[in-house]
């Protein structure tokens, strides 16, 4: 789940937590809200913290160098 997904998720949690007062037999649309609300949270820190990981990477460069019998390079 990426930050754009995690950010959509939030803003319809918050959309169906603050704005709809319509009423559905079975179904608290507040509390669908604020759990679509949480999820997008946790999306939001967890690809954050993979964003992360994926920055710190580090790279290593192997040169090669070949020397002739006398001593100097190829």
């Amino acid at each position: 789940m990426g930050v754009g997904i995690s950010i959509f998720l939030l803003a319809l949690g918050g959309i169906l937590a603050f704005a709809v007062t319509a009423d559905v037999n079975g179904v608290d649309l507040a509390v669908v809200g604020f759990i679509l609300m949480a999820v997008g949270v946790v999306g939001i820190i967890i690809s954050l913290v993979l964003m992360n990981q994926r920055s710190n990477t580090s790279h290593r460069v192997v040169e090669e160098r070949r020397y002739r019998d006398d001593g100097t390079l190829y």
